[in-house]
Order: C-alpha cells, then structure tokens, then sequence
C-alpha cells in the first residue's frame, strides 16, 4: 500500500509511475510447458498468467529461477520433487532454483495462477548445492540394478557398473535418514538361458536354478547388500502378476496380435531372436546379435539385420511371417519425452530415445515363439506357443520386487497399484538403456495411466580388461570368485569405483590393480594412518588430545577437510552421483592429511606443543572423515577405521568435519587394513587372495 500523493512531487522534475493492472481474461497468448500463458509486462520480473485445463498438468521442469505461483481459481496438485500438495485460491507456492514442479488441475474448471520469475546466482548456488534440495527425503526408495541373466557368473565388468553403483548409493542414502532398498533379481526368462542349457546338456530351470545362486553369492562377497532378490521361477504368483501385467497392456490396447516378418531358421524352421540369430546392426553397422545392438545401444526387429547368421545352424536364415504381440512404438514419443523431463535422465539416453523416435515406424514384438518363458494368459489361435518378452518382464519385475519387499517389511506396496510417493532410482548399462528408460515408461503408460513414474537413471558404459571387452566365450574375464575375499574386497570395491565407466569406456589390468593397492592404500592410507597412531602412542598414551592453540595453517587444513566433505557429498548426491569422483576425493583427503602432517612435523620436537595437539587432533579428524566417507564405497575399511578410532561403525553421514572427543582411546598403530597382493598372484586364476 502507498500513501497519499505529494502534490508538490513535480518540483523535482520526475514522473511518478502509473499504477500496473494485469487482468486475467482467458486470452492465451502462447504455450509453454504444456499450458497455456499470458504475459505480464512491466513488473520488473518475467511474469505470466497462466492457465491449466480440467484434467490437464503442466510438463515437470527444473530452471535456474526462483519461482513463485500464486493461485486465484480453481483446485489442484502441486507436484515438487515428487511430493504432492493440494493448491486452491489464494495458495502461494515459492519454488528454489532447480526443484522440479508440476501443477496438475483435479477439478471441473480452469485452473489459474500468477507466476513470477527471476534469476539470482548467489540464490542458484547455494540451491545447487543444498543437501536439503539433494535429499530424498521421506518418499521410499527403490534402487534398482538390472536382473543377471542366470547363464553364467558374475565377472568384475559386471560388477563395476549397475552393482557397484546401487550398493554405494544405498549406503549412502542410508547414512542420511532415507529409507533406500537395493532390488534385483534373476532374469530367469531370457533366451540365453536356454541357450545356456542346450550347451551344459541340462534343463533351463535348472540351469537359472544354478546361475541364479552363482550370482547371489558373488554379490554378497562383493559385499552388495541385496535387500530383494526376486527368483521368478520359484514364485508362481510371480507368474500370475506378470501375465495380469501383460493383460494390462493388453487391454489398453497399445500391444495387440500383429503379423510382421520374421527370420526361421533354414534347416530347422525354429523362430530365430535375440541369442539365436547375429549380423550386422541396420543403425551402426557394428556386430550384433538379435533384437539389440550393445554398441549404438538401438533395437532392431531381426529382419533388418544385414547378413544374418543362424546359431541353429549353417544354413542362411529364411524370411518369413508370424503373428506376435507388438507394441506400435512410434507412436508414444510424448510420452517418453514426458516421462524424460520427470526426473534424472542422463543426455546419453535421452539422445537414445531421439534416434529411435527418428524412424518412421518401429513395431516392436513383444512375445515370440520358445518353449522356456511364460506364456501369456491371453488364447489367440495364431499366438499359441508364444511366450512373453523377458524385456517386458524387467520392467514388470521392478514392481513385484517393491511388493514382496514391502510384504516382508509390512508395507502395502502393490505391483498393480504402483503408488505416485515412490521413487524409482536406475542403474544400468547403455546396452540396457532402450529397454530401461525407452521401453519400460511407455509400458507403464499403458498398464497404469494415472501413474507417472518417478525414475532416475544412472548409466555406464562398458569396462574393458586389458584394453578389451570382457568375453566369457574366450575366457578374457575376471570373475568376481577369483579375486574377492574378506581382505581384498574393499580394494577391488575402490579400484572399480576409481576406474568405473561412467560417461566412457574404462579399463581394468592387473598391474594397475596391484600398484593401486600396493603404493596407494598400503604405501599412503596405511602407512599415514599407521604412523598416527603411533605419535598418538608416543605422545598422548593413544588417547585423542584436545586442540591447543592454532596457527593460519591449522584452520586452513580444517576448511580444506571441509571441502573434500563437501565434494564428497555431492559426488554421492543424487543429482552428481559419480563414484570415480568419490574415489578421487578420498584419495585426495588422505594425500591432504599427508602433506599437512609432513608440514607440521617440524613442530613435534619443539616447545610449541600447543600447536602439535593441534596437528595430531586435526589429523585424527581427517581419519574420522575418511572412516565416515569410505562406508558407501568401502563397508569393511570404514568398519575397521570407525572402531580403531573409538567411533564404532560409521551409521551417520557428517554434516561437519569433527574433532575427536579429547581422551579417546584410539588404536591405529599396527592396524592392517590392505594386504597387498603377492607378486606370483594372477587375479586371472582360480585361487582366491
């Protein structure tokens, strides 16, 4: 409000500015995130009107704007970060810089609001790096690694990918108050098992039986905490949720029968897909079996293969039709570029789905002709002997993994009513990404109309072994059997966290391995930490002194610790998950503590014992950060380190670098927490460390 006017206001020569009115009048003057907008000019911020029809919602987004909605007719729902909140006239919403929103209308009449805009960077900043905007808060979280195909064990490019990457997030989330699962499973129904089978001379169920507890227990040595492992062929309400599931999207009427081309096999005449057929890729050219390319990680129908092979036999492949289940993808592009802007989707995908969404049409079958998967509940005389795609199941099996969590944790969590309060976290290989962030949001589109899954996706790419791609048909592997044990575990957890995928195709070898054990966590962890404790024992009868008096370069080792903490939360934050990082920060803490105790150690025989207290109390923080910020990644080490130092096993992330209490016991002297491999080992053997 204003007062009166000062009628003499003239005198100075400046105009008093008129009074701006913006009336909302129902006139759209352009669209934008899905509704329609009026601007509003002159009010010194970006300011629109804008307007949601009955039933309608606005496309979720994210922008470096504080943002504000003011609404003044009609009810709704505010969706911020994936937690909901009821709007009506007269709420007032102010939005952070980067939180995802979306305003939806649950009534019979327009929905509209004010909304007003504007940059401010110091703002922007501290929301990019708010731990508040970075938690997941109170929604439960679901993070899911792709189910193995039970043909074979685990090696470590396996392993250093989705596996890796979920477990560490888990312990992470954990550590910050968040409800978090690890799901996975056995993907019992793929091609390759059977294929397994007809070259072991056994049963497919048997042979996903075997795999399937191979694959158990290499995780567990691994130390990857499975907080549900689904085993479909055990489970026969497993099977009837799948084929309600697939009558679903049935129903919905995006897959019916359809006839298209197919490829049989010459001499056999069996159906040829996905393990039983190669070529060349129609989109790259690169080698390729049926079905997907692992290179430009783009699907094809088989019959576009250049030069197919037959696995069945010598004879070339012969072209023919068939009847299946198909799923008309081109025509759901909205609703894969809806669900992209939903949540975390890394441009490496999102570039996936533009070229598959490029061709003009692609009809993707979604059952085939085999006799091992599960058929569907549907009788169609010209489907018969036809069972469901494994990669239809994966994205149903995600949901019955929740169930039977939430089953045994007392929680009513439905595969057949996924709830909107779930957070669905991904990771996955690129060769998996089609079928994860392409395939699975248009299914659940169909099955689930209402429901708009929240989905984070966190890819890799391949890792090599000695600069080529891992081969369990020419024996280039490492199985994770080979190398883990209780004293090597945590070491191949930091060398594959180190050397992890991400964004590009890394490599393993064997003398990178062992120098990083050797000179790294032996010859520096080890060694800093063991020499510690040891001027600890000499000077303090090993209990933590207090702090005496500090010099410049004390409080600036305390704000260096401080941003190795800071980086480090980021780097296993959601929005910039990245265990190499990870990795890199904890090194870097440690080569901190190095360099700051070799600086101070002149001190150590001098009259300035106050300043020394000062040395050894914050280089006992540095090993209490360390302790807490190796849990995610290294659970045994982190266990270890926490005890030595009168601490017990790190539960909590720090929100703060601490000092240790003054007086406690602390047993870091001859503590052995690496071993370093011994010379004549091959990790390529079957012995284990």
């Amino acid at each position: 409000m204003s007062g009166p006017r000062d009628e003499g206001g003239d005198d100075h020569g400046e105009e008093v500015p008129d009074v701006i009115i913006s009336v909302y009048d129902g006139n759209i003057q352009y669209e934008g995130f899905g509704i329609g907008l009026a601007g509003v000019q002159g009010l010194g911020v970006g300011a629109d009107w804008g307007r949601v029809l009955p039933g309608g919602r606005s496309l979720s987004h994210r922008h470096d704007e504080t943002e504000m909605f003011v609404i003044v007719q009609g009810r709704g729902e505010l969706v911020v970060d994936g937690v909901r909140r009821p709007v009506s006239p007269g709420t007032l919403a102010l939005f952070e810089p980067f939180e995802t929103h979306v305003l939806e209308n649950t009534g019979d009449t327009d929905l509209v609001f004010l909304t007003q805009y504007w940059r401010d960077a110091d703002r922007a900043l501290v929301s990019a790096r708010s731990a508040d905007r970075l938690s997941l808060g109170r929604r439960p979280v679901f993070v899911c690694s792709p189910p193995p195909t039970p043909n074979g064990d685990l090696h470590l490019g396996h392993l250093s990918g989705p596996y890796l990457g979920a477990d560490a997030y888990v312990r992470f989330q954990r550590m910050r108050g968040v409800e978090a699962w690890h799901i996975t499973g056995s993907d019992d129904h793929q091609s390759y098992v059977q294929a397994a089978a007809r070259a072991e001379n056994r049963d497919p169920e048997g042979t996903a039986a075997h795999y399937s507890a191979e694959i158990a227990d290499t995780l567990a040595l691994m130390d990857i905490r499975v907080d549900q492992y689904t085993v479909p062929h055990r489970d026969e309400s497993y099977r009837t949720g799948l084929r309600e599931y697939f009558s679903r999207l049935v129903g919905s009427g995006a897959v019916a029968p359809r006839e298209g081309q197919a490829l049989f096999d010459a001499e056999t005449g069996e159906y040829l897909y996905e393990v039983d057929v190669s070529g060349a890729c129609p989109t790259c050219a690169g080698p390729t079996g049926g079905n997907m390319c692992e290179r430009c990680g783009e699907p094809n129908t088989v019959t576009d293969l250049t030069g197919p092979v037959s696995a069945r036999s010598a004879a070339e492949p012969r072209l023919g039709t068939v009847t299946r289940y198909s799923l008309p993808l081109h025509e759901f592009p909205g609703t894969v570029v809806d669900h992209h802007r939903h949540g975390r989707v890394p441009a490496r995908l999102r570039e996936l789905a533009a070229r598959v969404f490029a061709r003009p049409s692609l009809d993707l079958p979604v059952s085939h002709p085999a006799s091992w998967g599960l058929a569907p509940a549907e009788r169609h005389e010209a489907t018969e002997g036809q069972v469901i795609w494994a990669w239809v199941e994966l994205s149903y099996g995600f949901l019955r993994g929740i169930q039977t969590l939430g089953g045994r944790l007392g929680r009513n969590w439905r595969a057949a009513e996924p709830d909107q309060d779930w957070k669905i976290v991904h990771f996955l290989g690129f060769d998996n990404g089609f079928y994860h962030s392409v395939l699975a949001p248009v299914l659940y589109k169909a099955a689930f109309p209402g429901w708009q899954p929240d989905i984070d996706y966190h890819v890799n790419e391949f890792y090599l072994l000695e600069g080529a791609k891992f081969s369990t048909s020419r024996g280039h592997a490492v199985w994770g059997k080979e190398i883990l044990g209780p004293d090597s575990v945590d070491a191949v957890r930091y060398f594959l966290s180190s050397t992890r995928p991400e964004g590009e195709q890394t490599n393993f070898s064997t003398a990178a391995y062992e120098a990083l054990v050797r000179d790294t966590l032996v010859g520096t962890w080890q060694t800093w930490l063991d020499g510690l404790g040891e001027r600890l024992g000499g000077r303090y009868e090993g209990r933590a002194p207090d702090a005496g008096n500090w010099t410049p370069e004390h409080s600036a080792f305390l704000g260096l610790l401080g941003g190795r903490l800071s980086a480090l939360t980021a780097a296993l934050s959601p929005d910039g998950f990245s265990l190499r990082r990870a990795a890199a920060e904890l090194n870097g803490l440690v080569e901190d503590a190095v360099r700051f105790s070799r600086q101070e150690s002149p001190l150590a025989a001098t009259e300035w014992s106050d300043d020394n207290r000062t040395v050894i109390a914050l280089e006992l923080a540095a090993a209490r950060l360390l302790a807490h910020g190796a849990a995610p990644l290294m659970p045994r080490f982190a266990a270890r380190l926490g005890k030595a130092l009168g601490l017990g096993i790190p539960a909590h992330w720090p929100g703060t670098v601490e000092l240790l209490p003054p007086g406690t016991q602390v047993d870091l002297a001859g503590q052995v927490f690496f071993t370093p491999r011994a010379a004549e080992s091959d990790p390529a053997s079957p012995a284990r460390p």
